[in-house]
């Protein structure tokens, strides 16, 4: 098959694109500079953000090169043409299905995929082989959302749109860290408060987090205990009369529903009875109300009765489908949307049609002529990888993800596929955990090089188009499916050229969906031509006669057999006790793996490896010290994090972040302690907490390394990340190295003979190794954590030797930037600290406006602001 792509732009010509990290999907302006690299500025014409990026996002460009790509297709670790490796896919395929059925296979698939791409593994599974195991991990992020959408509504419809967070006069974030996880959505919501100071702003969140710095109310709730919350909510609804009579006659089961929740124990919330009476009462009291939620409502083993009862309060109270006010799930992915759209979970067809309806399943087999429709539901995620454990699934396809990682009992499912009779990994790199254990890679393209569509958290579908050629003989996703099910047997129904082809038949079947009454239907486009399809701005669906883009259920009409919605009784589920309950979540400038923003040195710069926050009396009671190392574990899984005592976190409630792996720092693995538990209704785990166990790490030794060249860490502890000319590691050891230049030799690969400075009494070795007079690498080690200036460090890498090098710090009359916090700029704490002492500049502002600091993104500005209340703290303290 041959696809043709639209030409690709001359160097200085902008494309307009779409970012590929979170759901808030921010158009870009992505102009490649003729050397294979990328210039990137956000696109003010895009409603997403309005020109605004986050760092991430700022970043881009220095993601795209292709060094370190999977350039060719592999089998078994040996190159491969890809006329071989299709063949083979497909025949190893269609043996298992031949042999065991078709239940024997299954597809893993992602978020990150485009529309088109999703689409047609969507129908090669379903469709053509018959079965329902394709997942995706999207499972992880937003299916408690799709189920409780679905029981409340019908279907799996996100009512309001981004302005509503601008409208309200409350907003409510539950288990959200919008400030780093959706920056661009916290800038405008910042900028609306801003604007309309009387605009209050309530998160829910056990962990104080940089979102809190915009809050009026911080409600530190139990971990877990958000549906005790908002029943608690509801029963003061209607104990109060603020219910909506006339809203409520297009409802069922408000009597259930209110039964149950006159039984919430607010006490089990943990909150003050001051607090949560003052939640009741802004809430209650202020009708335009946007509840907004993500992953610490979600990822959870009760996850789909949290959102249910959040849900309820806004039915009861008729506060959904209006301008500034509504219930809001915000996706972590770029298109877990559009993944949606198209039946990418197991449990749904494609169009938001139901696989357990037969009229359904037989209007889309119809549709696509294909000679079989999957009956039932597939294996969810963690049942899939479970299929696979036990040799049910015989052949196992994974796209665009990395399991191995990112699923809990995450050793466990890395073990799975290593021992699965035949697996494929189509992605971009061949060293992730999850690429090295496949029998075939197939190298697809990436951001910068794929054409498609994605859609972002408010049903907005918009291009994603390519700046760049593929690289070697990368292909798109949705050209590698097509190629695999023509070879197993059809052809003629995989056989488009073009993604706007494939664009224009799912347009067309969300048509057939639109008149079985289903909410997603864009088939006005179901003709749209190839030039037209390349200039598509974005839109809002529905897209088709007169049902285009908006609100839903303002009128009270939804999706279920008799046009009423759901209250849904719930029952709230408090999690087990434990020494303590790891809380689990996203740092500010990495991305999921950090496949794609682990290449960025810009990106590393703000928090460098693992941590654990944990707090002052915990810390204390297991005499952790700060930046020294913990052992954190339980059946499931072990890791070993940096220590960071913080009062942000409440105690025997620590932090984690998840991005760490076995490419980066492989005791640094989250995944690995959580346990696999799953929501009952949408089988979604609970990524989101783990019980463990936490104890002093028995470092004899700790070192910080940098090299222009590769780094190969032998000890317990490692974690590493990208500098503009090499890499950094973080080490540490249990036993002292017998011989220090042996082990630099061998970490740095180098046979030279290094300058050493030593301090025996107190067991410091700090070493440099130069070449023609420039640096190549240095180590610097002792019994205790490194003091060290790294950022000052890091920049005499490739230079000409600095007289005081191995003393770590700048020489007399050089000023050290710190560790960065203003990524977007590359500003340093220190230059931040002496501007707040030496020049007063003591507002978020003034430091933006001499340093630039917080003026791009503004996801740094909560930090800002703790840096001033600092100096503040001290200067007070001084007097």
């Amino acid at each position: 098959m041959t696809a043709p792509s639209p030409p690709l732009p001359p160097p200085g010509q902008a494309v307009r694109t779409t970012c590929p990290y979170c759901g808030v999907g921010c158009g870009v302006l992505a102009t490649p500079d003729g050397q294979g690299g990328l210039h990137i500025a956000g696109d003010l014409d895009h409603p997403a953000n309005r020109g605004m990026l986050c760092v991430k996002g700022m970043a881009l460009g220095e993601t795209v090169g292709t060094e370190g790509r999977l350039l060719a297709p592999r089998i078994g670790g040996r190159e491969a043409d890809w006329d071989e490796a299709l063949s083979l896919v497909a025949e190893r395929f269609s043996q298992a299905i031949e042999r065991h059925g078709p239940e024997s296979v299954a597809f893993y698939v992602s978020g990150q995929m485009l529309t088109e791409d999703y689409y047609v593994a969507n129908k090669l599974m379903k469709g053509f082989i018959g079965s329902a195991n394709i997942d995706t991990n999207s499972r992880l992020c937003m299916a408690s959302s799709v189920a409780g959408h679905r029981r409340a509504f019908g279907s799996d419809t996100v009512p309001g749109l981004y302005e509503d967070l601008e409208l309200a006069d409350l907003v409510v974030l539950v288990g959200s860290n919008l400030a780093w996880c959706h920056p661009v959505l916290y800038r405008r919501l910042a900028a609306a408060k801003e604007a309309r100071p009387e605009m209050r702003i309530v998160v829910v969140d056990p962990r104080r987090t940089a979102t809190c710095d915009l809050a009026d109310l911080h409600l530190a709730v139990a971990p877990g205990s958000d549906a005790v919350l908002f029943n608690r909510l509801l029963a003061e609804i209607h104990r109060r009369g603020a219910t909506d009579p006339d809203y409520l006659s297009h409802v069922e089961g408000f009597d259930a529903a209110l039964a149950a929740a006159k039984l919430a124990d607010g006490a089990a919330t943990g909150l003050s009875e001051a607090d949560l009476g003052r939640f009741l009462d802004l809430w209650i009291g202020t009708e335009r109300t946007v509840t907004l939620w993500s992953q610490g409502v979600n990822q959870s083993d009760s996850g789909t009765d949290k959102v249910n009862a959040i849900l309820n309060c806004h039915l009861a109270t008729g506060r959904i489908g209006r301008p500034g006010m509504g219930p809001f799930s915000v996706t972590g992915q770029p298109n877990a949307m559009g993944g949606r759209e198209v039946g990418g979970l197991a449990n749904m067809l494609a169009c938001h049609l139901e696989i357990e309806n037969p009229a359904h399943r037989e209007a889309v087999r119809a549709f696509w002529n294909a000679p079989r429709i999957a009956e039932r539901p597939g294996l969810k995620a963690v049942d899939l990888f479970h299929a696979v454990e036990d040799g049910r699934i015989k052949a196992l396809w994974i796209i665009c993800t990395n399991p191995a990682v990112s699923m809990p009992e995450a050793d466990r499912v890395a073990r799975a596929i290593g021992a699965c009779e035949f697996s494929v990994v189509s992605d971009l790199f061949a060293t992730t955990d999850t690429a090295r254990l496949a029998h075939v890679l197939l190298p697809a393209t990436g951001w910068g090089e794929r054409d498609g569509t994605v859609t972002n958290s408010e049903r907005r579908i918009s291009r994603q188009r390519a700046a760049l050629s593929a690289p070697g003989r990368a292909r798109h996703d949705w050209r590698i499916l097509a190629e695999v099910g023509s070879r197993m047997g059809w052809p003629e129904p995989f056989g488009w050229q073009t993604a706007a082809e494939v664009f224009r038949e799912h347009a067309a079947l969300s048509g057939v969906a639109g008149r079985l009454g289903g909410d997603f239907d864009i088939s006005d486009l179901e003709r749209i031509e190839g030039a037209d399809y390349d200039a598509l701005d974005p839109f809002l669906w529905p897209r088709a006669g007169a049902r285009q883009g908006g609100r839903f259920f303002g009128d009270g009409r939804f999706h279920t057999s008799d046009g009423r919605a759901r209250m849904i009784p719930v029952a709230p589920k408090l999690p087990a006790g434990g020494a303590f309950r790891l809380n689990t979540g996203r740092v500010r400038d990495h991305w999921h793996t950090m496949t794609r923003t682990g290449r960025s040195p810009r990106l590393g710069r703000h928090l460098a490896e693992p941590f654990i926050e944990i707090h002052p009396a915990d810390a204390a009671r297991l005499g952790l010290k700060p930046d020294t190392l913990a052992e954190v574990g339980n059946t499931h899984g072990r890791a070993i994090l940096r220590v960071l005592v913080t009062a942000r976190v409440q105690p025997d409630q620590p932090f984690a972040p998840i991005h760490w792996t076995g490419e980066t720092a492989p005791s640094g693995r989250i995944g690995a302690l959580v346990e696999a538990a799953t929501d009952p209704v949408s089988g979604q785990p609970a990524n989101k907490s783990a019980v463990v166990s936490i104890r002093p790490f028995p470092a004899h030794w700790y070192g910080f390394a940098l090299s222009d060249g590769e780094l190969r860490p032998s000890c317990p502890y490692w974690a590493r990340a990208t500098l503009p000319l090499g890499t950094q590691a973080e080490l540490a050891g249990t036993e002292m190295p017998a011989d220090w230049n042996a082990f630099a030799r061998d970490l740095f690969g180098l046979a030279v003979e290094p300058v050493v400075a030593c301090d025996p009494a107190r067991g410091l070795i700090r070493m440099a190794f130069l070449q023609d007079s420039r640096l190549k690498a240095a180590l610097f080690a002792g019994p205790d954590p490194v003091a060290l200036q790294r950022a000052h460090v890091a920049t005499l890498l490739g230079a000409v030797s600095d007289p005081g090098l191995l003393a770590g710090r700048p020489g007399a009359g050089r000023a050290d930037e710190g560790a960065t916090v203003c990524a977007c700029l590359g500003i340093g704490v220190n230059t931040i600290a002496r501007a707040i002492a030496e020049r007063g500049l003591i507002t978020v502002e003034a430091l933006g406006a001499a340093l630039g600091a917080g003026t791009n993104c503004g996801s740094c500005r909560p930090e800002l602001r703790s840096l001033i209340q600092l100096h503040s703290a001290r200067c007070e303290a001084a007097e």
